[in-house]
């Protein structure tokens, strides 16, 4: 069985719901993951969107949540996790509002797509402090089991 991601409120390629965006309530969307290989000491989650500003001329991709040395134990996260309910261990880094936590897809034109990716890593890694999106990738370089994502699109109506 490989390592595979998904939420019950939105499937492969399908539309974010509102809610978890920055027109609702800015809340996490639950996701469930199955699948984690042998050997597995702890799993990262990046949510990023490489279609920023626009996606007919996309000129950066926007780091939505960083989240590592989550437990291997760990079978997903719950809607609207908090900090202080995020699984024993978990630590975050700092997304593209220089804050950490979940922001929401709220993109200023077009469809975008918000890429959740999960990683298995061999290693639990040492304290980062709020690590960047880079950084943990740095970090992670040698170590990745195995990873899989989920493409959630979201479009904000005018």
């Amino acid at each position: 069985m490989s390592l595979e991601i998904t939420s019950q409120a939105f499937s492969q390629d399908g539309s974010i719901p509102r809610r978890y965006t920055c027109d609702g309530q800015d809340a996490s969307p639950p996701l469930q993951w199955s699948g984690v290989p042998q050997g597995t000491k702890s799993l990262a989650l990046i949510v990023d969107d490489p279609d920023a500003p626009d996606p007919k001329a996309p000129k950066m991709t926007w780091v939505h949540w960083v989240l590592y040395n989550i437990p291997p134990t760990a079978t997903g996260l719950p809607e609207g996790v908090k900090a202080k309910d995020l699984p024993e261990g978990t630590r975050e880094g700092l997304n593209d509002w220089k804050r950490t936590g979940y922001g929401g897809p709220c993109p200023p034109i077009g469809r975008h797509r918000y890429f959740h990716k999960l990683y298995a890593l061999d290693t639990v890694l040492p304290d980062l402090g709020k690590p960047t999106k880079a950084q943990l990738e740095k970090a992670m370089q040698g170590h990745i089991l195995e990873q899989c994502e989920l493409v959630g699109t979201y479009q904000r109506s005018r």
